[in-house]
């Protein structure tokens, strides 16, 4: 197949052009704190889902019971979801806390609910069985977050938060 000398031309002037972009943020990086701070904390909420899923695959006593590959993938993609459901339901708390927060002018108890993780999982039991069928009772997530409005519920909560879930 025959390239022209012109798309040649273009292809180096674009990797050019990317070099100069990736050097231009090593320097910003090097330069600004805040960037650099930034890029630490995604760091470590990526690793904190790993060990959350790690944690999820361990649940079976460490012991990866599969006879297929298809059984495999089955397997990581349940792990996945039961990580993601976690994350949701975190998720889902702490921008009802916020919000709570919000309304009630406490800015400093919303500023420490923005930097909490959703990846936070200290809270759920792994050991025992996950059911996944469809039930009539629902979760009333008002509910739950409106404990967060009680001040001595909240100082506990901020007491026996671990420090991880505020990476």
């Amino acid at each position: 197949m025959f390239i022209s000398g012109r798309q040649n031309q273009t292809k180096k002037a674009l990797w050019e052009l990317d070099n100069l972009y990736r050097t231009l943020y090593i320097l910003t990086y090097i330069d600004e704190v805040g960037l650099r701070q930034s890029v630490q904390k995604a760091l470590n909420r990526g690793e904190a889902y790993h060990r959350f899923r790690r944690a999820i695959s361990y649940v079976n006593a460490g012991k990866f019971r599969v006879r297929t590959e298809a059984e495999q993938q089955i397997w990581n993609e349940c792990s996945r979801l039961i990580a993601n459901a976690v994350i949701h339901y975190n998720t889902l708390m702490l921008s009802r806390v916020y919000a709570q927060k919000q309304a009630a002018g406490d800015h400093v108890a919303a500023d420490i609910v923005k930097e909490i993780s959703p990846n936070a999982w200290q809270h759920v039991h792994l050991i025992g069985a996950f059911n996944f069928e469809q039930t009539e009772s629902h979760i009333d997530i008002d509910a739950l977050a409106a404990r967060y409005d009680d001040p001595d519920f909240w100082n506990r909560a901020l007491i026996e938060a671990p420090d991880d879930s505020l990476a």
